[in-house]
């Protein structure tokens, strides 16, 4: 997906965010950006890693920061809680130009938000995780055994609370399976 392209998705996915009672801090859009790319297979081409809170990804981080600099999204402090994204003043040049990629997706960026809006950070990072562990490690598919993994590579994340993430994210696979 080009550069563009990807922005009003990332874009129409912050505004969904938003509209689902979001917090949009950083940490929300890149664990909502993952769960796009990787549960629900939005071709945006970027990057993550397993990180110090669950899949990270540089590329997206660069491309919030070129998305400010364009004014395509604002970043408003809340102090002491941090900042929020929001669209800026060129946002709605951007969904003009790529309303069709907007409206290809849009009903995945709808799961997304919908399943993820109210989570806080933490709530992210044992999601984003266990997805993380149920797409790429090699387990025998067991809740037991992919909560014992995240366990093992976030050792604060207890194996119950591994497990109701991993449950949760069935849960969503089952949902899309559905649909």
């Amino acid at each position: 997906m080009m550069g563009r392209q990807r922005e009003a998705i990332i874009l129409s996915l912050i505004e969904k965010l938003k509209c689902n009672k979001s917090w949009c801090g950083e940490t929300h859009i890149q664990k909502a950006t993952y769960f796009l790319q990787e549960l629900l297979n939005v071709p945006l081409e970027l990057g993550f890693i397993l990180y110090k809170h669950g899949p990270y990804s540089f590329d997206l981080k660069d491309e919030l920061n070129i998305m400010q600099s364009d004014m395509i999204l604002k970043s408003i402090s809340h102090v002491p809680y941090g900042a929020s994204l929001y669209p800026g003043d060129t946002s709605n040049q951007i969904k003009e130009c790529y309303p069709n990629i907007i409206n290809q997706y849009e009903k995945d960026i709808n799961f997304v938000a919908q399943n993820l809006s109210s989570k806080n950070v933490s709530e992210l990072e044992k999601l984003a995780t266990a997805l993380y562990v149920t797409k790429n490690r090699e387990t025998d598919g067991s809740v037991q055994q992919r909560a014992e993994t995240m366990n093992e590579i976030k050792p604060h994340v207890s194996i119950e609370a591994a497990k109701i993430a991993v449950e949760t994210v069935d849960k969503f696979i089952a949902k899309l399976q559905v649909a």
